[in-house]
């Protein structure tokens, strides 16, 4: 390749990153597209894997509404907020050929185009002079493996400032922290404070309580070794969690890469605060049910369109206008005020005082004002986390959602109906088992994200995203590709569902006797999870087959190496099969670890005879977390161990034995 067709690739492909960039702090609306679109995409926009790869890794770190599609004036506006140096006639030129859905909406196929047509050095450096002027971005080269050198990846110092803030309250009063926290949020501090890996911990542990055993990390004289140990613990238990952290290693966070640990602490810092926008965890969320709607529709909802709902139910109750997104329709802050009064706690509730919002800000003409006195008025509420007032004017998606989030989780202001003909019995909670699943698939970044695991199945679009991690080859030609039609729309869901069902049969040689595509767009448990365990089995069993050269593994082979490592590191502990009694107290999987890693395992923390429940408990969250940080990405739960679940026992041991056949 000329040294001239050289930096003319790396031109176009700069401004396409850079035009990303700006669309995704702008738009709320856009979504990863799935992998088979994602390749015909990647050859129909001459972008290498490579160049995909980064864009997805961009467009993931604020996926926040997942609908895939972006409107668009939304697009208008993000090129005339950029001062982009188009004609107005060159710019209705792109929305018209890129908009082909009736209701004038872009897909991210579509929005991709939009590169093809943006090829001119001048244009590039001044979208990325506007970019980095308008909107607080830093620019810094890319040396990971996976960029090419001069690669430019870019970080929000919005995003940056919110983080600090929230992880600084979140952690300003743990003694294990205070060697970093707080944190100023002016500086580069986070990048620097994320890099022992102690942070990382904490901070999942602070959105899912109990994830990681404290008693696994490693707190004092830190050495690189334990450092790594400490940053491997994160990663896994990030993944164990449902956070996508594919081409992020323990190198890059202890770098301080800035995009790598912005994108990961976002995914940390949403699920905790999603994670209360559940029916089955919030009964009150039955007051957003709307006329003619069923409650299987409403469990549907994503916790983003629950958000939506239910700012949109205390607008309605306010008597002002709904909004329809948490980007341009907050931006005058107008929405934000009349929300804040309709869940501000009113002194009709025993022991909790009544705080007056005050009003008078709405009457200020500067946005930015208005924004900062609505600012205060949140902050009397002590939900002022997350945006600033110039975030709310420019709309940002991400930040915005947060701070709905948050204010949802410390001010819901509904209450569970109490007349509503309604079968409370049908409102449960998922298993352990589903949760493992739905993390397991969040994990491998496939998208739509599943948030409620028969419902999120139900066109099957995930489980072909599963099958090709699984290499098993998906005709994407037959696939129904949303958004569907409202007239027959399910039945295109279900020919998906039938085509899963016959690659499963057919390709992946899986038992699914009695299995019907009917059956999963339905969401029958029993025989959706049927599939989905023999998903993760297979995909299990693979990386086993890849570090072993191919050669095929099964149940005995596994059982068999796990004994003879314990045997050949001197332990007595032996399992006769993933139904031993004897794993419930989770000495088997201690002994291996500490064989794999001698001296890993610190005995005189655990009671290893005649244990009760709670023992055993104890010496599970020992081990599920030291398997995370000797390196093995286990998912299942310290529960699993102490009841000898023997699908979830098996992935444990796997994934360890995968562990110790790469130290060979």
């Amino acid at each position: 390749m000329s040294e001239g067709h050289f930096f003319d690739s790396l031109w176009k492909w700069r401004e396409a990153v850079c035009v990303l960039q700006m669309t995704l702090l702008f738009v709320p609306c856009l979504q990863d597209l799935h992998l088979g679109e994602r390749r015909s995409m990647a050859s129909a926009a001459h972008f290498s894997e490579e160049e995909m790869a980064e864009l997805r890794e961009a467009f993931s770190k604020v996926d926040v509404s997942g609908n895939g599609f972006i409107d668009a004036n939304d697009l208008t506006d993000v090129l005339k907020a950029a001062n982009l140096p188009l004609p107005g006639y060159k710019a209705r030129e792109l929305v018209q050929n890129l908009t082909t859905t009736e209701d004038g909406r872009i897909s991210f196929d579509e929005f991709i185009s939009i590169f093809q047509n943006l090829k001119s050095d001048d244009v590039a450096k001044s979208f990325r002079k506007q970019i980095n002027k308008k909107e607080g971005i830093c620019a810094i080269g890319g040396t990971s493996e996976q960029s090419s050198a001069g690669t430019q990846h870019s970080y929000s110092e919005e995003e940056k400032y919110a983080f600090v803030n929230w992880i600084n309250k979140a952690l300003e009063k743990d003694p294990d922290c205070k060697h970093v926290v707080p944190m100023n949020p002016e500086t580069d501090d986070l990048f620097q404070a994320v890099g022992d890996g102690i942070v990382l911990c904490k901070m999942i542990n602070f959105s899912v309580p109990d994830t990681i055993d404290e008693r696994t990390i490693n707190k004092k004289k830190l050495t690189p070794f334990t450092i790594q140990e400490n940053l491997n613990l994160a990663l896994n238990s990030a993944s164990a969690i449902g956070c996508h952290v594919v081409n992020i290693g323990a190198e890059d966070l202890k770098e301080g890469k800035p995009y790598l640990v912005l994108g990961l602490l976002w995914q940390v810092i949403k699920i905790g605060l999603f994670a209360d926008i559940e029916i089955s965890r919030n009964e009150a969320l039955i007051a957003l049910l709307r006329e003619g709607e069923s409650l299987e529709d409403l469990m549907r909802l994503s916790p983003e369109e629950l958000l939506l709902r239910w700012a949109n139910y205390h607008l309605e109750n306010a008597g002002c206008n709904k909004v329809n997104n948490f980007s341009s329709d907050i931006k005058d802050s107008r929405a934000y005020y009349h929300l804040l009064n309709q869940v501000a706690p009113k002194g009709d509730e025993e022991g909790i005082p009544a705080i007056t919002i005050d009003m008078s800000g709405l009457r200020e003409k500067d946005d930015v004002q208005r924004a900062e006195c609505m600012l205060q008025q949140a902050e009397r509420l002590g939900c002022r986390q997350f945006v600033t007032a110039t975030d709310v004017v420019r709309g940002n998606p991400k930040l915005n959602l947060a701070f709905i989030a948050n204010l949802f989780n410390k001010y819901p202001a509904l209450h569970k109906p109490e007349n509503q003909d309604i079968d409370w019995s049908s409102i449960e909670g998922e298993t352990r088992e589903e949760r493992t699943f739905r993390n397991w698939m969040n994990s491998l970044g496939v998208t739509p994200r599943v948030n409620h695991l028969y419902s999120d199945l139900s066109d099957a679009m995930v489980i072909f995203q599963l099958y090709e991690k699984i290499k098993v080859p998906v005709d994407w030609n037959r696939v129904n590709k949303p958004p569907y039609p409202k007239l027959g729309g399910n039945m295109k869901k279900l020919e998906n569902c039938n085509y899963a069902v016959e690659l499963g049969k057919n390709q992946a040689k899986f038992s699914l006797v009695g299995i019907a595509g009917q059956d999963l767009n339905e969401g029958n448990r029993t025989l959706t999870l049927a599939l989905i365990w023999q998903l993760m089995r297979r995909y299990t069993l693979s990386i086993l087959e890849d570090i072993g050269g191919g050669e095929k593994v099964n149940d005995e082979i596994i059982v068999s190496w796990v004994n003879e490592t314990l045997t050949a590191a001197g332990k007595d502990s032996t399992i006769s099969s993933f139904k031993d009694g004897k794993i419930s107290t989770s000495m088997p999987v201690l002994d291996l670890i500490d064989a794999i890693q001698p001296g890993s395992i610190k005995y005189d923390l655990l009671k290893t005879e005649d244990l009760n429940d709670e023992e055993k408990l104890n010496n599970a969250k020992y081990a599920i977390s030291m398997a995370r940080k000797i390196g093995a990405r286990v998912y299942a739960l310290p529960e699993d161990l102490v009841e000898v679940k023997p699908k979830m026992v098996m992935t444990v041991f796997a994934c360890l034995m995968g562990k110790g056949m790469k130290k060979v």
